[in-house]
């Protein structure tokens, strides 16, 4: 310390000892400051994601307990998208899906031709919830979803019925899409038009997407077409495709085909 003092406060080992420690400090109390708020973070990241889930589930809203309700109301449970079953060795509490899409040992490669999402890597589980009745019967299902728009990845909560596809609403609650247009996808207006759509056809396919223009009561296949997004082609495309992945054999179908066999399920 002394040496700092008796150094030449114009010369160049000087302002380079002072930036150097001025950084170190700086580091510290980066680190430290961060170090204290990852839990805080982590609680609210929680606290937005159940927050997300009710109110796609039509059960948030002003002055509402989130936690309590969704304590009280959901059941969350992981799934094995391959076999559409629970995975028993998971818990939902703590299970983080997009970081288990990062590493190779618990994810899997989606070729090109089989992504109309974009996702490239998918997780081989996911998580669902259960929202029951007060006899404990299934009442809503909420998958999370996510695919590529034109400049980002959108993840969002569909809701379903009972039936495994008939869709009670549908919540983006991160996306960075253009604003006024691709970023209509949170608009409320727009995702109230996709209630009572119908994912599937008679066979079994994934019909449901986004078209150009609006549905109108002369739209041939009306209840399986949502309005598009004026001026947001790629990110119209980007939800379609979304859609037509997760609802796939590679998405939640096994599970879902689990739910309404009564394979799974019960209350």
């Amino acid at each position: 310390m002394a040496g700092l003092f008796n150094m030449n406060r114009n010369g160049v080992a000087y302002v380079v000892t002072v930036a150097v420690g001025v950084c170190l400090v700086c580091s510290v109390l980066v680190s430290a400051a961060a170090v204290y708020l990852k839990p805080l973070q982590t609680q609210n990241a929680k606290a937005d994601r159940r927050q997300n889930i009710l109110a796609v589930a039509e059960l948030g809203g002003p002055g509402v307990d989130v936690n309590k309700v969704f304590d009280e109301r959901i059941e969350a449970r992981v799934v094995n998208l391959e076999t559409g079953e629970y995975a028993s060795d998971l818990e939902a509490t703590g299970f983080d899906q997009r970081e288990a899409a990062k590493d190779p040992s618990t994810s899997t490669k989606i070729p090109p031709g089989d992504d109309p999402a974009g996702v490239k890597r998918r997780a081989n589980h996911a998580e669902v919830y259960l929202v029951r009745d007060e006899q404990g019967e299934i009442e809503t299902l909420v998958l999370p979803i996510h695919g590529y728009g034109l400049w980002s990845q959108m993840y969002g909560f569909i809701a379903l019925a009972p039936d495994g596809e008939t869709v009670k609403g549908i919540n983006y609650f991160e996306q960075g899409e253009t604003p006024g247009l691709g970023a209509e996808i949170t608009n409320p207006k727009w995702q109230q038009v996709w209630e009572g759509k119908k994912i599937y056809d008679d066979n079994g396919e994934v019909q449901l997407r986004v078209i150009k223009g609006n549905v109108g009561s002369d739209t041939p296949d009306a209840e399986h077409k949502v309005d598009g997004l004026s001026g947001a082609t790629l990110t119209s495309r980007g939800v379609s495709g979304t859609i037509e992945y997760w609802f796939g054999p590679r998405g939640f179908k096994p599970f879902l085909r689990n739910i309404t066999d009564g394979q799974i399920g019960k209350g």
